[in-house]
């Protein structure tokens, strides 16, 4: 596993099925599923049955390398264009470009923008323009229009909407009479309780075994509805996290005065923009 920032990948989980030719669709099928902040190390750290078997059943990747900076939106933008972070443009969660004095924030309406996302084109809209279909719950950056196109079936993100929510409206869009072929699921899990907790926490066990019941419940609901003989799933994360201490805080305003610049984001890097 290759360490950038302080944060690392997940180790990919792929599944490839079915295991023989003859199941085969002549639309090959994908389901790409991101836990967000899954630090590599969980499966290793805590009982994970159910993450076990996958890897019995499939394919475990052991290193795969993530983008800087080591945070959401970059590194789920990379993984459905193939770009580093600053050939596809979103280069952080929070961002200011000076030329077109505009904001991006993952918490806000500006990123909506399409002006931030259209130096790449995600692989959504490239399955579109090659006319297949596309869906996606909650994975960041398809409900935003880009180039002109939004997914075929999106939700808006809310992150009230279950898991549970969005593996049913996944399957819907696989098994309507225009089923999709490219799938893409997003859980903010265990990130939130990561950030809360530190990855290093006692208290992470119980926050692994529930994204572990999440993934026995992916698994259950594909089989229910026939997918997973034909389906190709994907199982990753964006990065992981490293603990972090208060007896080893380093104050800026101690090196730099803050008149100097104006500060744009924060975790893990603190990015500045120094005055004129």
């Amino acid at each position: 596993m290759i360490l950038t920032g302080c944060c690392r990948f997940l180790a990919i989980f792929a599944l490839i099925f079915p295991r023989t030719q003859s199941f085969l669709p002549k639309q090959q099928r994908v389901l790409l599923v991101s836990f967000d902040g899954f630090r590599w190390d969980y499966i290793y750290k805590f009982r994970t049955p159910n993450f076990d078997e996958v890897m019995k059943d499939g394919v475990h990747v052991e290193q795969v390398t993530n983008v800087f900076i080591t945070k959401t939106y970059p590194n789920h933008y990379t993984m459905v264009t193939g770009l580093y972070a600053e050939d596809h443009g979103i280069v952080a969660n929070e961002m200011y470009d000076p030329v077109l004095n505009e904001t991006f924030s993952m918490n806000h309406m500006t990123m909506y923008n399409p002006k931030f996302w259209e130096h790449a084109y995600p692989v959504w809209i490239t399955n579109q323009i090659q006319g297949h279909r596309s869906g996606a719950a909650m994975w960041p950056g398809t409900d935003v229009k880009i180039h002109g196109a939004f997914p075929t079936h999106y939700l808006l993100y809310n992150e009230s909407v279950s898991f549970q929510e969005r593996v049913a409206k996944l399957i819907e869009w696989f098994t309507s009479e225009e089923p999709v072929n490219l799938g893409l699921l997003y859980w903010e899990q265990p990130d939130e309780m990561g950030h809360i907790l530190g990855p290093d926490d006692p208290g992470m066990e119980l926050v692994i075994m529930e994204i572990d019941n999440l993934l026995s419940h992916l698994v259950r609901e594909l089989k229910r509805a026939e997918l997973w003989d034909t389906l190709n799933v994907i199982i990753t994360s964006d990065h992981g996290m490293a603990q972090s201490s208060r007896d080893r805080i380093i104050e800026l305003d101690q090196y730099v005065d803050r008149d100097l610049y104006m500060m744009i984001d924060h975790s893990p890097d603190v990015a500045i923009l120094p005055a004129e």
